[in-house]
Parts: C-alpha cells; structure tokens; sequence
C-alpha cells in the first residue's frame, strides 16, 4: 500500500524517506560541525514556507559558545544534560511575542498593532506560528542531511530569564542537531492510521 500512495506524490521517492520515512529523531551524532553557511542555506530553504498573516515570529538563537551551553545546560531536564551538551549544534527556539514589529512589511494590508491588540491574541498567534515554523525547520534540517533531535524537555522561565529577559521572546524547543552516527536505541514507534486522523463529512 506504502508505494501504491508514494506513486501519487510529485516529491521524488528518495525525499520523502530523507525527509519523513527513514528520519529519526537524532540523540547521537559525529564530532562533525555544522557551520552558520549551513544554516543560513536552511533558513533560506525554509522561510517561505506558510505561517499566518505572514506573521514569522520564530526566533533562532544557536548557542554556539561553550560557555553559552553551560547557561543552557542546567534548565534542560535532567535526561537531555548529556545530548544537548555533545550534539554539533543547539539551537533554541522562541517566539516573538513583538512580531507585529515587522508586519508593515510582512503584510502590510492590515494595521497589525491594531489587529493584534489583544495580547492573548498577540501570543497565541506568536506560539502557534513560531511552532509551524519549527516544524519547518526540522524538515529543513533533514533535508540538509542532518539527522534533529526536538526536545520540550526543559525550564522555559528559567531559558527565557537566562537568554530572553527583556521578555519579547518566548522559548518554545530546544534542538539539537547534526550528522546521525546511525545509533538508535529505540525501534520506529506506529503512527496513527488514515482512518484514525481523517474524517470525512
């Protein structure tokens, strides 16, 4: 059946194992770096991907210091100390909860301040928009060939007073990334079938 609905994609079927089939979620991973040129040609891919009003309130902060790791390290829960501090590169997400600061030339079909008064609406659109755009990300990293390691797993008010204490960004996942050393302790888990996720009416 798997290939049966692979021949109705356009997206080559070497990709769609790259990005969705064989990827794993990433613990482990070689002593190779990954530089700023690599990410920047991520973000590059990335970043016309959909989110709403064209709003765009991730923020990426890679740590790239290892000084700046260890003011990470003690917020992230006990069980994800060691990967964090040993992957090639950490980055931390955020929302910016201030987004409304570039609209004009975003969208500039709307009075976003105006829009966005309501500062329940002002954060719930940063989260939500800044979470499809991590989503993004990790395909943009897959597709880079590394292997990503999403993690929830940490302080959030103590990440956000550590790196964002003017309170404009909002840290919503930490990743971790890299080339796979092709370890993995734990065997592919199922995923919900079509007829458990879809409903027609």
């Amino acid at each position: 059946m798997t290939s049966t609905l692979t021949d109705t994609l356009v997206l080559d079927p070497a990709a769609q194992d790259l990005l969705f089939r064989e990827a794993r979620t990433v613990a482990a991973f070689t002593d190779e770096p990954v530089g700023d040129d690599l990410l920047h040609a991520v973000h590059d891919l990335v970043r016309a991907a959909p989110t709403s009003m064209n709003c765009c309130p991730l923020r990426v902060l890679a740590l790239r210091s290892e000084s700046a790791r260890a003011r990470l390290l003690p917020h992230m829960a006990e069980g994800n100390r060691e990967k964090t501090a040993a992957a090639p590169l950490v980055l931390v997400l955020a929302a910016d909860h201030a987004f409304t600061e570039h609209m004009p030339t975003l969208f500039p079909f709307v009075d976003a301040d105006a829009y966005f008064a309501d500062p329940a609406l002002r954060a719930g659109t940063a989260e939500y928009n800044a979470a499809l755009q991590a989503g993004y990300l990790i395909l943009g990293l897959r597709a880079a060939g590394l292997g990503v390691g999403p993690m929830a797993g940490f302080d959030r008010e103590g990440v956000d007073a550590e790196f964002f204490a003017e309170g404009r960004l909002h840290a919503s996942l930490v990743l971790i990334a890299g080339r796979p050393t092709g370890e993995n302790p734990y065997p592919r888990l199922p995923r919900p079938d079509f007829d458990q996720v879809v409903t027609s009416l």
